[in-house]
C-alpha cells in the first residue's frame, strides 16, 4: 500500500491534569497553533489533525511494550514525518531539553520498515512518538 498524501484529519482528546502547562508545552515547546478554547479544554493543529487537550481529574498510566529492544510506553501517539521535518523536530525538542523515553535513533535498519523514531512524555504523562520513514511507501510493509 503506497502513502496517501490525501489523508483525512484525526481528531484526537486526551486528558490533561494541568490545562495551562500542557497548552504551554504544545504550543510553546512543540510549536503548535493552537486553535479554539474554553475554560477546561483547548484544540492544536496537530500537523494538519486536531488535538485537543482536556482538563481532567485522571491520571495518565502507561505500560512499556519492547519493540527493537527499547521499553515504548503503550498508549502513545504521535505523526509520521518526511525525514527532513523529523530531523527539524528532533533539533527542536533537544533545543527545549526534552526528557527522551527513547532517544531519537533509527530502529529496523535495512528493513523494509526502517524508520527515525523518537518518544517522550507531556506535563501529564501522555506519551507521544515522532517517527519518519526511510520510504513513507513502506508504512504497512511487513
Amino acid at each position: 500500500m503506497n502513502y496517501n498524501s490525501d489523508l483525512s484529519p484525526f481528531h484526537l482528546a486526551i486528558s490533561v491534569h494541568d490545562l495551562q502547562l500542557c497548552r504551554e508545552f504544545y504550543s510553546n515547546i512543540l510549536g503548535l497553533e493552537e486553535g479554539r478554547s474554553d475554560k477546561k479544554w483547548v484544540d492544536f493543529n496537530f500537523f494538519g489533525h486536531q488535538l485537543v487537550i482536556h482538563e481532567t481529574n485522571q491520571k495518565t498510566i502507561s505500560k512499556n511494550n519492547y519493540v527493537d529492544g527499547h521499553g515504548v510506553p503503550v498508549p502513545h501517539f504521535g505523526v509520521v514525518l518526511t525525514m527532513k521535518q523529523w530531523m527539524e523536530f528532533n533539533e527542536r525538542l533537544k533545543s527545549k531539553k526534552i526528557k527522551f523515553i527513547v532517544e531519537p535513533y533509527i530502529r529496523f535498519l535495512n528493513l523494509p520498515g526502517e524508520q527515525a523514531t523518537m518518544f517522550f512524555l507531556d506535563p501529564s504523562n501522555n506519551a507521544l512518538e515522532f517517527k519518519a520513514f526511510k520510504n513513507i511507501n513502506n508504512l504497512f510493509k511487513k
